[in-house]
């Protein structure tokens, strides 16, 4: 193929021959360089916005770092959540705990009915503040956790040094020597001098007797330890008993003695049943009272009241 090339200022011609070959080559080289210069300049655009390759890589890193630290606060959370509630399922025993305690403090103490009313929630109250009206952050409740944990110890500590106390007040009352050892009789003899009934003569009574029917219960007057059931001379059949503190009392002339040496006696429990044995004349117990080993007159812890 012949090409002729004509100069507009001049007006010379030149002309010159291609084959196909060249021809197709030269076209492809028009068209290809626009192409290229387009993809050239489209990824120096994208490094000049700050867009390159590796740089979606990297945010694509940082979204699944995301993504895993979304999962384990989400774990952490449930965890949390779940150790928060098992706290306060204990918090919630160990006060039900202290209700019980509370209510049988009440009792021990004998306070007023209705004073403490462990079964109802205590009365509060006061003006409202909308200052103060803020929902708890996660870290402020487990610190109220903390300090209820902290209250419910101190409560714990308190209670159970005040049921001590309440115990040994209920200790020292049951030891507390007073009252009479029957429930039914009269008293026959007095403490002290008198006309024997056997002689007829002056002597002394070491302690005071107690006229009722044979069979008659006879009871301790303070709880004790039994140191001696059997017969002595003198008493018939005899309980002794030893209540600490130096204080011991004796029931003679009994007719069946109901507990043996050691035996561990409450206030008011039936040692023995009323009879005459012994140095007697009929059916009554004989009552003495021991203090740091010597005799003293019962008639004073006959009469006074019980703690």
């Amino acid at each position: 193929m012949k090409f002729i090339l004509i100069d507009s200022r001049s007006g010379k011609s030149r002309s010159f021959s291609a084959n196909g070959l060249v021809i197709s080559l030269a076209v492809a080289g028009l068209i290809g360089i626009p192409a290229v210069t387009g993809i050239v300049g489209y990824d120096r655009g994208i490094e000049v916005a700050g867009i390159s390759p590796e740089r979606v890589a990297r945010w694509q890193d940082e979204l699944d770092i995301q993504r895993q630290q979304v999962t384990e606060t989400r774990a952490r959370a449930a965890e949390t959540l779940q150790a928060s509630t098992l706290r306060l399922a204990k918090l919630q025993a160990r006060i039900v705990r202290l209700d019980a305690l509370g209510e049988r403090l009440t009792s021990v103490g004998k306070l007023d009915q209705g004073e403490f009313d462990f079964s109802s929630e205590p009365a509060v109250g006061g003006p409202g503040s909308l200052e103060s009206s803020e929902p708890y952050e996660v870290q402020d409740f487990i610190a109220v956790l903390d300090r209820l944990a902290g209250d419910i110890d101190d409560r714990e500590q308190q209670l159970s040094v005040l049921e001590m106390l309440l115990a040994d007040r209920k200790i020292q009352s049951d030891v507390f020597i007073a009252g009479r050892p029957i429930d039914k009789g009269w008293m026959s003899s007095h403490f002290g001098k008198r006309t024997d009934p056997i002689t007829g003569r002056k002597a002394w009574h070491n302690g005071v007797d107690f006229a009722g029917q044979e069979g008659d219960d006879i009871k301790t007057v303070a709880a004790g330890v039994v140191v001696h059931s059997g017969s002595r001379n003198g008493y018939g059949k005899m309980v002794e008993v030893n209540h600490g503190g130096g204080f011991s009392t004796r029931y003679g002339h009994q007719k069946t003695l109901l507990v043996k040496v050691g035996d561990i006696v409450k206030k008011g429990q039936i040692v023995g049943l009323m009879g005459s044995s012994g140095r007697s004349t009929g059916p009554h117990v004989h009552f003495e009272v021991y203090k740091n080993g010597r005799i003293v007159d019962p008639s004073s812890y006959i009469h006074r009241a019980a703690r």
